[in-house]
């Protein structure tokens, strides 16, 4: 008995949902046109990470060098960038990596991506926000932070800023108002800002050229005010602060959250208390921590979101297509003879008997991809903590090195060899299971730099946001109240996606 009931709490972990084909309605309002969109994805990109945090780093750490920190930024979101770009084409609907995540490796998985995707929404609204004050502080001869510093100190070093910072509560709450008045309101303001950021880059690049000097790579403390233009800030604003709400009511509807963050505003269609909530979470986040403590947390709800879908991509490439799987499921139930087992041998890894997934090899291959994250998170770990001794040529640590690489090669061996669905997308990545692999590899890398304060932070979050998985939103999930409103149904039925009450695709 104990162990049925923990086999069907297991099953409630990783309940999946299936992909059914055909376009849907949406409670929410469909008013961004393709400018509207290449607007708020530039104003998700350039922010404070190009106008402030930049020469921070290159002051503070890197230098010159900040070119390859570059460099290897770009190098994670292009790869995370091209596994998001095949499964919008296979989920071309609200939830980002949420939704994709809950039809390939479960429920448990969906609400972690959905989680730290918040995470990074809500930290990277606060973070923006943080900047854009800083910058104007400093525009205004620092008078602001003097007046709060000697006046209100929250004195929590490492944990609470040095001081409350109103100018940051106050604009978020602003901007919140601003989208909780409609979609095509907000897009019309980020549009506006739009034309004044690519000016001010423009203004950039030129004074670059004109005034550059190659033996002094730093601008000037008056360029760099100049070149901070707070406008630019705000549309970053508005860039990270748009999909927030969204993906919230995503899991609000699928009841992984609470329902009442699912309420549609009946005029401007807009999810307006998941807008509140956010925007107010959002303005106190600004309000009380610092903008490097921000950043560092946002950057790892980020590259674990990325990791996640790179390894959605590589699971979901070999799974059995779903509507053959549920016809060959309906003539099994209408001959009422049991399906033939596959029987899993050493030769069958790496020399597969059928030319398209079966059950059997969409098992091997979440064995196998599991394994896989385990792997590559150990050799991060290692190549990060113990970069010295094996810098040195200690035998230990590369022996350890090189039995985590052959096991990392075997078992992309054994991925690489599983039969890959045939089913048309408008875009597939390439080269797999090699480029979803490199994606892993980078993400899990940059996440192991980070500090352990910001480790603990990321716990404290993630202990958040399972109590409240594990108290409510493993109950009342649509794919519970659907097992428990139809328990005789077919499998295929019951775990089957309702996409009629989706939303807007995800931007």
């Amino acid at each position: 008995m104990p162990w049925r009931a923990l086999r069907r709490f297991g099953q409630k972990l990783l309940r999946r949902r299936s992909l059914e084909p055909g376009m849907a309605g949406t409670r929410l309002a469909r008013c961004l046109n393709t400018l509207d969109l290449m607007a708020l994805g530039v104003g998700s990109t350039l922010g404070a990470g190009v106008y402030v945090l930049a020469g921070e780093v290159a002051k503070d750490k890197a230098g010159p060098s900040i070119v390859i920190c570059f460099l290897v930024a770009a190098l994670s979101s292009v790869l995370a960038g091209l596994c998001y770009a095949e499964f919008g084409a296979r989920v071309p609907r609200s939830g980002s990596a949420y939704l994709y995540s809950y039809v390939t490796v479960g429920e448990l998985w969906a609400f972690t991506t959905g989680w730290n995707l918040i995470l990074s929404y809500v930290i990277g609204t606060a973070s923006v926000a943080r900047a854009w004050s800083s910058a104007f502080d400093n525009l205004i001869g620092n008078h602001i932070s003097q007046a709060l510093q000697g006046s209100i100190s929250l004195n929590v070093p490492h944990v609470l800023a040095k001081y409350p910072d109103f100018f940051a509560l106050g604009l978020v709450l602003l901007l919140t108002a601003l989208l909780a008045l409609g979609a095509s309101e907000s897009a019309m303001v980020t549009k506006v800002f739009t034309a004044v950021n690519l000016l001010v880059l423009a203004f950039v690049i030129i004074s670059g050229f004109i005034k550059g000097d190659l033996h002094n790579w730093r601008l000037t403390e008056e360029d760099y005010k100049l070149a901070v233009a707070t406008a630019n800030h705000t549309y970053s604003l508005l860039g990270s602060m748009f999909p927030m709400p969204r993906v919230i009511y995503a899991m609000a509807e699928d009841g992984l959250l609470f329902r009442v963050l699912a309420q549609i505003h009946s005029d401007t269609h807009t999810p307006i208390v998941a807008t509140v909530v956010s925007g107010v979470i959002a303005a106190l986040m600004a309000f009380l921590f610092e903008l490097t403590d921000l950043v560092d947390l946002m950057s790892m709800g980020t590259l674990l979101a990325y990791s996640l879908v790179s390894i959605c991509v590589l699971i979901l490439r070999y799974q059995p297509d779903p509507v053959m799987q549920s016809e060959e499921d309906e003539v099994e139930l209408q001959e009422e003879r049991p399906p033939e087992a596959e029987k899993l041998t050493l030769q069958g890894l790496f020399c597969p008997v059928n030319s398209v997934p079966s059950p059997l090899s969409g098992q091997v291959i979440y064995v196998c991809s599991s394994l896989l994250a385990l792997l590559v998170s150990a050799l991060c770990l290692v190549l990060t903590q113990w970069s010295v001794p094996l810098l040195s040529g200690d035998p230990v640590w590369i022996a350890v090195v090189g039995v985590l690489l052959t096991l990392i090669t075997g078992i992309t061996g054994v991925i690489w060899r599983q039969p890959q669905s045939s089913t048309p997308l408008h875009f597939k990545v390439p080269a797999l299971p090699l480029l979803p692999l490199l994606s892993i590899f980078v993400n899990i890398y940059l996440m192991m730099q980070m500090t352990a304060g910001t480790w603990a932070r990321f716990g404290v979050w993630m202990l958040i946001g399972f109590t409240i998985y594990f108290c409510y939103g493993i109950r009342h999930s649509l794919e519970e109240v659907k097992r428990d409103q139809a328990p005789l149904k077919p499998r295929a039925e019951t775990i089957g996606l309702d996409l009629s009450r989706s939303c807007t695709p995800s931007i």
